[in-house]
């Protein structure tokens, strides 16, 4: 079976120059955890944002979130997948990688899609008579592993942080 089948499109996508509260709109309005991030021209992939990027810049930098431009919270390292490609080779690509989706992209590079965990789910539920689940779960299995301390991003300075977090009961 081919990505395109499956995948959650179009690609929702929003530009270099927008903040993290528009993505975090776009979130909202579509019921998905990742932005697709596209050039000022809307023609290239520069990155992804998740849901938890954001979350973690708000409490990295301390900002209002229309304050924080999504280029310093997304991935700028995007892996990609075709439409035509077979979702084992979308999972072979998240399992390596270690994420939980990856964005589809046309012969051109324009993003048309995002293929996640959750798409996968849906497909090994559909399809449970021949094995698929199998993969899926090894798939999840990869991708939720821990990471080594050494491919962990450094976590931000003090001097960025909040001093203080409060507890309200």
């Amino acid at each position: 079976m081919n990505v395109e089948k499956i995948m959650s499109q179009p690609a929702i996508t929003c530009r270099t120059d927008d903040s993290l509260a528009t993505a975090a709109e776009l979130m909202w309005n579509h019921d998905c955890g990742v932005i697709v991030v596209v050039d000022t021209d809307g023609a290239h992939i520069a990155g992804m944002v998740t849901d938890r990027d954001i979350c973690m810049a708000a409490y990295t930098q301390g900002k209002p979130l229309a304050q924080i431009p999504v280029t310093s919270a997304m991935a700028s390292q995007v892996i990609t997948c075709r439409p035509k490609d077979g979702i084992d080779t979308a999972e072979h690509k998240m399992r390596s990688q270690q994420i939980r989706r990856i964005a589809v992209v046309d012969a051109a590079g324009h993003p048309v899609g995002v293929l996640s965990l959750n798409d996968l789910a849906r497909d090994a539920v559909t399809r449970k008579a021949t094995g698929v689940e199998h993969d899926v779960v090894q798939t999840l299995a990869a991708v939720c592993a821990p990471r080594s301390a050494a491919t962990r991003p450094a976590p931000p300075a003090a001097a960025t942080r909040p001093a203080k977090l409060h507890a309200t009961a």
